[in-house]
């Protein structure tokens, strides 16, 4: 009798659990964002220029390290701020200098935004410098986009492949 009790309080509970997983997996329900909106995303992962040029080491210097820590240049860790401007249909989004992380100033700076937009056709101006230069910029990317309903465009960067990528 004890073991019947048991196993119907295991299948109670297991009925208890299937119902409650059903249930979340459809209820309640989500959205990314609302019917009838789009959005535009920005992520932005890049390390600029360092600081100061790399030098390259005398063969002294080299022969005074330790033969696992031979290297032919040495550059100092810190990098530059990454610049960024962001425009659509001339209005200004994004303009702004992302410091890089790390303790030493030597990693990646990095920006993540997303705008919520009406669905419709808009001018999207990218700008970005990365290196030491006052004027101009080392990347710049225009063009007209299209964006229907509940429909998301993510902005990337990538150096090795020209600069930025709409996805």
């Amino acid at each position: 009798m004890a073991r019947l009790l048991r196993l119907f309080g295991q299948a109670v509970v297991y009925l208890g659990t299937a119902l409650l997983l059903g249930y979340f997996s459809n209820a309640p329900s989500y959205t990314n964002f609302p019917p009838g909106e789009a959005a535009l995303r920005i992520n932005i992962v890049h390390s600029a220029k360092h600081r100061q040029a790399c030098r390259r080491l005398t063969a002294e210097e080299i022969a005074k390290l330790a033969p696992n820590m031979r290297k032919t240049e040495v550059c100092e860790r810190g990098r530059l701020s990454v610049w960024i401007e962001m425009s659509l249909d001339g209005r200004a989004l994004v303009a702004q200098a992302l410091p890089p992380t790390g303790l030493s100033g030597d990693g990646p700076s990095k920006l993540d935004r997303r705008f919520p937009l009406a669905p419709g056709t808009y001018h999207l101006e990218l700008r970005m410098r990365d290196s030491a230069r006052e004027a101009g910029y080392d990347y710049e990317l225009t063009r007209d986009i299209t964006l229907g309903p509940q429909q998301s465009l993510v902005i990337d960067f990538r150096p090795e492949a020209g600069g930025f990528i709409l996805l």
